[in-house]
């Protein structure tokens, strides 16, 4: 099973279709959209390549491959113009290669309580993934709390906190970052 994982576009339209280029380079069976896609938010500065109609447009192309969780800036009327659904809390995906669950979600209802993300894990096994966004930081660790949990941020497409907009790419068990 081949992922492609992103977070936090947040209407940036220019960083979306190199995340789009990405998709159809590395075709993966799924991509994983992990919230904040199209609006800003109060907290942050609106992206240079703002254009949420833009990113509707790139998004909606690939609905059929996308699996996605709801973010802190989702509303209803996203739901109304985006192709898949994006409004659940989390999801979760089994890869039949490991036997290990992978839990997708935004990082503020569930998360590892590393950065800005809340203190509340979901109850994983031993080789299961903590899978979330929200931090637009990078994170691909074991957890220490949690015995064989990993956890993994794919950082920001949009608005990247340290630096570097990137994305993740999961594959026979295992997550690596990839800089767009």
């Amino acid at each position: 099973m081949r992922l492609l994982i992103a977070s936090d576009i947040h209407g940036a339209a220019d960083a979306c279709e190199r995340l789009m280029e990405a998709v159809d380079a590395h075709r993966p069976d799924r991509l994983v959209l992990l919230g904040d896609l199209l609006y800003h938010g109060p907290r942050n500065d609106l992206p240079a390549d703002y254009a949420p109609k833009r990113v509707i447009a790139l998004l909606n192309k690939y609905a059929n491959k996308i699996v996605a969780v709801r973010g802190n800036c989702e509303a209803e009327v996203d739901q109304m113009v985006l192709d898949f659904p994006c409004m659940a809390t989390y999801n979760e995906l089994f890869d039949p290669e490991t036997g290990h669950t992978l839990f997708l979600t935004h990082g503020h209802v569930y998360g590892p309580g590393l950065h800005n993300s809340v203190r509340n894990l979901p109850a994983l096994a031993p080789g299961d993934s903590l899978v979330y966004g929200h931090t637009h930081i990078k994170v691909n660790e074991t957890s220490t709390e949690e015995p064989n949990v990993r956890y993994f941020n794919p950082g920001s497409v949009g608005i990247p906190k340290d630096g570097s907009a990137s994305y993740g790419i999961y594959e026979n068990g295992t997550f690596e970052h990839v800089l767009l």
